[in-house]
């Protein structure tokens, strides 16, 4: 008797979509069917019979033959789309959606007839780029600030000030306002959700607070109490906030000022342990300029990134973004767990989820420039060599020698050829665009590229904005 083979039909859908329609026949219905019974009855226990020894019809009668053909619509399934895999070459994103739905399958199910279901999962999508070379982008022209060097040691000078009490003049720009204050949003009189203290430390800096908080405490004396009629930015990380009118009660509890230390060799010693104010200003210009030079670096990097995904031509299928914001969100937990955090009391699922929808578009965003680079590395066959790898991986036999713990060697050869591949694309799309610098205000060498708001930050936010609570 020649056993009836399993029919497969595939058709592409949008979004980068694929339907796999099954037709099982009844073989393997009934094999799956008597797996199933046989495996029940190893197990089950019903008084009167030894175990292993039920009779079948025993067995049905008792747990019901709707249970039994469950069970065993689950294997039909698992073990169908399984093979359909493999006959077609398929590498699905995600589980299977069963178009049908159990319960109807199961409803009309019989071990006597060939089985037909129809089964969507999202694939890897085909990547195509509109163009690769000429690409042209456009960049600030900036010239390092030599302020910033004087900054840098006032914020030093500031890191090692001495902090001293006021009381005989008003709060002004630079003190430490100790204050307590009480928000509530103006139009609904609800308190607004962390916009309260019994007591705070406040530095009085511009840009602290929301607009308007530090400068209405400026000018006020110690246990005074002040109203402020304040407006939130439009673009207020807490969500519920943004752009509406606030009324603060405030009151300045205390007032301190730093006391700074002079800037002279003494203080280059304490602060950077040189042995001059001169070396030590020539050590962080190096430092300052070194940063400036890998801002600017990033930012026609993230230019580039950014004119090559507008020339991807691919459907992105969902599952590659619930992915990524998966990952995401894993290394942001193993993170704080390397910190001591419980993350099990951390990470509630309302946590998670707010995490996954506030990282949702990066997520999207490093899925298309990542797909982007292995649409370019396809197209202009850019690859890296084992040699270079095992170069690479020479620079780490230190760190893995010493290594406490046990390193996966192929997991980290997998990063670094990832690594490799990644800056032979960004050279190469340096070598192939059309960059062009156009004037614009000189960039401090201690920014950061507006565009790098990372997932990393957002999660940071709303995993200290937890704890708080």
């Amino acid at each position: 008797m020649i056993k009836e083979a399993l029919i497969v039909k595939t058709t592409s859908l949008p979004q980068s979509r694929i339907a796999l329609e099954l037709e099982i026949p009844s073989n393997t219905c009934k094999s799956c069917v008597n797996e199933t019974i046989n495996s029940i009855s190893r197990s089950a226990k019903i008084p009167g019979f030894r175990l292993g020894k039920i009779p079948r019809q025993v067995l049905i009668q008792r747990i019901g033959i709707t249970q039994l053909h469950a069970s065993a619509l689950e294997k039909i399934i698992d073990k169908s789309w399984n093979e359909a895999l493999k006959m077609e070459s398929i590498e699905p994103l995600s589980e299977p959606e069963l178009v049908e739905g159990f319960e109807a399958l199961l409803k009309n199910f019989s071990p006597e007839k060939p089985l037909k279901i129809t089964l969507k999962t999202d694939v890897a999508p085909d990547l195509k780029l509109k163009k690769s070379k000429g690409l042209s982008v456009e960049i600030k022209k900036s010239k390092f600030d030599p302020k910033s060097i004087d900054e840098a040691l006032e914020k030093s000078r500031s890191k090692l000030a001495n902090i001293v009490p006021v009381n005989d003049r008003p709060a002004k720009l630079g003190d430490i306002a100790v204050v307590s204050f009480k928000g509530i949003y103006k139009d609904s009189k609800k308190e607004i959700d962390g916009g309260s203290s019994e007591s705070m430390d406040l530095e009085l800096e511009k840009n602290k607070m929301i607009p308007g908080f530090v400068e209405g405490i400026i000018g006020m004396k110690i246990d005074e109490k002040k109203t402020l009629n304040l407006q939130f930015p439009a673009d207020y990380s807490h969500e519920d906030s943004r752009g509406k009118e606030a009324i603060f009660e405030v009151i300045l509890k205390d007032l301190k000022e730093k006391e700074l230390p002079k800037l002279d060799d003494d203080f280059a010693k304490q602060s950077g342990n040189k042995n001059s104010l001169k070396e030590l200003k020539k050590d962080i210009e190096a430092q300052l300029k070194e940063n400036f030079e890998n801002a600017q670096k990033n930012i026609k990097i993230e230019a580039l990134m950014d004119a090559l995904t507008k020339e991807l031509d691919a459907e992105i299928p969902k599952a590659m973004i619930d992915i990524e914001v998966r990952n995401n969100i894993e290394q942001t937990a193993q993170r704080f767990a390397q910190q001591g955090m419980d993350i099990k009391s951390t990470f509630t699922p309302e946590l998670v989820k707010s995490l996954a929808e506030s990282t949702r578009p990066q997520a999207e965003k490093n899925v298309q420039r990542n797909l982007a680079l292995k649409a370019l590395s396809e197209s202009e066959n850019i690859t890296v060599e084992e040699k270079e790898i095992n170069q690479k991986m020479k620079e780490y036999e230190d760190e893995i020698s010493k290594s406490p713990k046990q390193i996966d060697i192929q997991k980290l050869k997998d990063v670094v050829s990832n690594d490799l591949l990644k800056e032979k694309l960004i050279t190469w799309l340096e070598e192939n665009s059309v960059i062009k610098e156009i004037s614009g205000k000189a960039t401090k060498s201690t920014s950061k590229s507006a565009t790098k708001k990372t997932n990393e930050t957002k999660s940071q936010q709303k995993v200290n904005k937890k704890r708080k609570k």
